[in-house]
This record gives structure tokens, C-alpha cells and sequence, in this order.
């Protein structure tokens, strides 16, 4: 892969990535548990969000539970400074002007209707649009996704 434009360089042993959101309890806790469940430890994986809630969305939680990830106990905060000095990577989704600008960081934003208030039904979508962005993401880390994980 080395030499491939779209292969992002990180400065450590290993990837840092941090999925910011505005209440950090439904788009950036999904894709933090993805990205948990399929990297294992080859990638450090942190979030936050500019407002917290107060819990993670329960519709948010059971859409991940459907695909064998519990994100039930994680709980939501809001990102550190030290955070953002860690990450290789910033991934915004939703947050605009809030989330926070990173010279030197690679950042991206991706645009994900919110969860909050929605049934599960709706939110499957955007579950599963975060799996495949997270997927991709992993890849142009170089990472692959861990024994026993498969492709939905």
C-alpha cells in the first residue's frame, strides 16, 4: 500500500482516531464501536462530543446490538484537549463550527443525519453507512479488519 495517495501516514506505532459529534451518544459512539470491534488493538479509538448527553441514544445501542456490538456501557463525553493532540485523525460528523480545527491533524467530516429521537428503523441506515465509512477509513490506515469479523 505504501505510496498509495489516499494511504494516511500516522506519527506512532499505531493509529489514533477520534469521532466527534455533537452529543457524543449516537453517530461518533457507533462509529468508535465499529471501529473497536473490527480493528481490535492495532488502532487507538477515542470520542467526544461539544455538548455531551446525558446517555447514549438507546436506538443508537440497539442498531449496534442487532450487529453483535454493545455499546450500551460507553458513556458519553466531551472531548479533551489531550485527545486532540493524540489523534491522527479527527472525524467530525455533524458538530460544523464546533468541533474543533486541528493544524497538522488529518481531518474529515462526515456528513450523517442524526439518530437522536429517530426509531431504529431509521437509524439503521445511517448504522450501517458508518460501518462502511469506518471500513474505509481502516483501510487507507492500513489496517485490516480482525479475524472473525466479516463484511455485512
Amino acid at each position: 500500500m505504501a505510496g498509495r495517495a489516499d494511504v494516511i501516514a500516522c506519527s506512532g506505532d499505531k493509529p489514533v482516531v477520534l469521532f466527534l459529534c455533537v452529543h457524543n451518544a449516537g453517530r461518533s459512539q457507533m462509529a468508535a464501536g465499529f471501529m473497536r470491534h473490527l480493528a481490535g488493538d492495532t488502532i487507538d479509538v477515542l470520542s467526544g462530543g461539544s455538548l455531551p448527553a446525558d446517555r447514549i441514544n438507546p436506538t443508537a445501542v440497539e442498531a449496534m446490538a442487532e450487529r453483535g456490538i454493545d455499546i450500551m456501557s460507553d458513556t458519553p463525553r466531551r472531548w479533551q484537549d489531550a485527545d486532540l493532540r493524540m489523534a491522527d485523525v479527527v472525524v467530525s460528523m455533524g458538530c460544523g463550527d464546533e468541533c474543533p480545527y486541528v493544524p497538522g491533524t488529518i481531518r474529515e467530516d462526515w456528513p450523517l443525519d442524526d439518530p437522536a429521537g429517530q426509531a431504529v428503523e431509521a437509524v439503521r441506515p445511517i448504522r450501517d453507512e458508518i460501518e462502511q465509512r469506518v471500513r474505509d477509513l481502516m483501510r487507507r490506515l492500513g489496517s485490516s479488519p480482525r479475524a472473525g469479523t466479516v463484511d455485512p
